[in-house]
């Protein structure tokens, strides 16, 4: 066999760095995230919401059987985009990590110490041969003291948003936010926004229904709960 040359002999191995800086097989990972449909996540006044669209590509799909939003623990919700099975094996990993934090201390797991943990163990499967990175974005939503939301990405990095959207569409939505957040929103005001990031982020040919919506939020109650379906429709005009 002859070696390898250029960007090739760089894009086989996660260890190794081009001579550009960059970990192809992580940047990989990231556009394979990028090809889910959408995820956001939206910090109101009193809680976090989290939505997603569960597009389906055949009539045959059970709707039901599609997931993008998963509850973690009571307190905190995660809405996923990209490679459906590293999306559950990160969310079991979360699960044990939150029921061992509350068997340990005897209470639920503050939101950033857990989207940490998540960071934590996509930064590792980073810098070891053998394995691949997670095709996997994350928000990360919950009420520990008060709404937080987080975003996870296949190096590992960690960031904070007050509002913030993954997958398919993300750029028509997160322009969406930048123009029409505003902090000390209700939880109607954030759900309207939600559906309309949602409308600018699907191609012109589709239509957004009510079984394409998965919605849910997180307030003081620390409980995890999907928004009522006439709201939602109130919006989906």
């Amino acid at each position: 066999m002859y070696p390898l040359s250029g960007a090739a002999a760089y894009d086989r191995a996660i260890t190794l760095f081009s001579p550009e800086g960059k970990l192809y097989q992580v940047e990989y990972a990231t556009k394979a995230a990028d090809m889910g449909t959408l995820g956001l996540g939206i910090v109101y006044k009193d809680g976090v919401l989290l939505a997603a669209d569960k597009r389906v590509t055949s009539r045959l799909v059970v709707g039901g059987s599609v997931e993008k939003l998963f509850q973690v623990d009571k307190h905190i919700g995660v809405v996923a985009s990209g490679i459906v099975g590293d999306s559950r094996a990160l969310v079991e990993y979360a699960r044990d990590v939150a029921e061992r934090y509350r068997f340990m201390y005897g209470e639920p797991i503050p939101v950033h110490l857990l989207a940490r943990e998540i960071a934590k163990l996509k930064q590792v499967y980073t810098q070891y041969g053998g394995i691949r990175p997670f095709g996997v974005v994350m928000l990360i939503g919950g009420f520990y003291e008060r709404p937080r939301l987080f975003e996870t990405v296949p190096s590992g990095a960690l960031m904070e948003y007050k509002a913030e959207a993954i997958g398919f569409g993300k750029k028509e939505a997160v322009n969406l936010f930048e123009e029409k957040y505003k902090e000390g929103m209700s939880l109607e005001e954030a759900v309207e926004l939600a559906i309309e990031a949602l409308k600018v982020s699907i191609p012109e040919d589709e239509t957004l229904t009510l079984e394409r919506i998965a919605m849910a939020y997180i307030d003081s109650s620390m409980e995890m709960k999907e928004v009522d379906k006439s709201l939602i429709e109130k919006f989906l005009g």
